[in-house]
């Protein structure tokens, strides 16, 4: 199936921009609890078969070797995946970014409990005011299922081949993101079907509308 056929350039323009403006959010929401600046790359749309999707995330996530996953389903009219990819090591980066927030029983839990914690604890920010974000521009309300973390995964398990319904199209919407202080940087995907796609549309349209 073609782009084309999907979703327009002017929708995957108009979409982008809402991007934008979602992870911008995400960001501020999480500069707000670390103290300090996230930076995030341009967000890009990609559309793909389903099929193609395990591929297309080693690729982008190959330098890393070494990965830590928070992935959060979301649900409403707008439905999908969310996944946090980082680097290896990103939590225990993170907890001492933390740590004065953290304090107390600091010394006294296990590393990898707090690491899984914080990256949870990440992961929550970032999803949720970008998904949430993204579902308010567009005049929808979404849930949330509990995020769930992977330490220290293998880049190449990012994706099991057989995740996803293969009849299915993805829109994968991404952003690379670091920190301003600490060696922490990794990709924010949100991967949604085909099933959502009508409601996009007509949604992309309303909102362009606004400003008409």
């Amino acid at each position: 199936m073609q782009e084309e056929k999907i979703l327009s350039d002017e929708e995957i323009e108009i979409l982008q921009e809402i991007m934008n403006i979602s992870f911008g959010k995400s960001a501020a929401d999480l500069a707000d609890v670390i103290d300090t600046h996230v930076v995030l790359s341009v967000p890009f749309i990609k559309i793909m078969q389903v099929p193609d999707l395990p591929a297309y995330f080693k690729d982008h996530v190959k330098e890393y070797k070494t990965i830590s996953i928070v992935e959060q389903k979301f649900w409403g009219r707008f439905k999908g995946d969310a996944l946090l990819v980082f680097s290896s090591g990103a939590g225990r980066e993170l907890i001492k970014m933390l740590q004065h927030e953290t304090k107390t029983g600091f010394e006294s839990d296990p590393i990898d409990i707090l690491e899984r914690e914080t990256l949870m604890e990440v992961g929550n920010i970032l999803i949720g005011a970008c998904v949430g974000k993204l579902a308010e521009l567009l005049k929808d309300v979404v849930t949330y299922t509990p995020p769930m973390v992977v330490v220290e995964r293998d880049y190449s398990d990012a994706i099991a081949e057989n995740r996803y319904d293969p009849d299915n199209t993805a829109i994968v919407l991404k952003t690379d993101f670091c920190f301003d202080e600490g060696d922490v940087s990794g990709f924010l995907f949100l991967i949604t079907s085909n099933d959502s796609v009508s409601w996009m549309k007509e949604a992309l349209r309303l909102f362009i509308e606004q400003y008409e």
